[in-house]
């Protein structure tokens, strides 16, 4: 079994608990499971601990399986590297703008539905390990084609405003541009730290 740093490891066991947890016994714990989805702000049931709590639920095991493998794929590396702090920080950075950006987008578009993912932290990570890796070579699942991780980031992410313009709904798009702008955000005040 492949090595897995301890914030990568313990926000993998929460995903995976919470999903077997609301699976088990979903009448029972369908109301914690509300409460912890992001609502829009509009429609009545947003609380504060929302842009949090929704980046550990999800919404079938599909979601579930590809969330945790570039978790795995990219946050291991990327937690070894800067350590627990600094990469628990970019975390809740990249979860927490991605859930404002989506709350915007509901807002926007009248939407109330919820959201459920961590998708928006993965899509933190993806562009933290595209600056941090550019070169270095990656074999994407789709496509199976080997590319560098700066080529990589840059078609996800075109690929994720195209989708999100062009209104294909069921799959929170600016949610996940919002995840690579908070990690953005979060290196370059690291970077600018470094300076001073």
């Amino acid at each position: 079994m492949p090595f897995i740093p301890p914030v990568t490891k313990a926000f993998m066991l929460i995903c995976v608990g919470l999903f077997c947890l609301f699976n088990l016994a979903p009448a029972q714990l369908a109301p914690l499971q509300f409460g912890m989805a992001l609502w829009p702000l509009n429609s009545g049931q947003f609380n504060f601990w929302q842009p949090l709590t929704y980046a550990f639920l999800h919404g079938n095991t599909l979601h579930l399986f590809f969330n945790m493998l570039g978790l795995w794929m990219f946050g291991s590396e990327l937690e070894t590297v800067w350590g627990g702090k600094r990469y628990a920080q970019l975390l809740v950075a990249s979860a927490l703008t991605a859930a404002a950006a989506q709350l915007v987008f509901t807002l926007i578009v009248g939407t109330n539905g919820p959201t459920v993912g961590a998708s928006g932290a993965l899509f933190g990570l993806l562009l933290s390990y595209g600056l941090m890796f550019p070169d270095r070579v990656i074999m994407p699942l789709f496509p199976p084609i080997p590319m560098k991780a700066k080529v990589f980031v840059a078609i996800f992410g075109a690929l994720e405003l195209l989708l999100g313009i062009s209104g294909v709904t069921g799959i929170a798009h600016f949610a996940h541009l919002g995840g690579m702008l908070g990690a953005w955000l979060m290196i370059n005040y690291w970077r600018g730290g470094r300076r001073r």
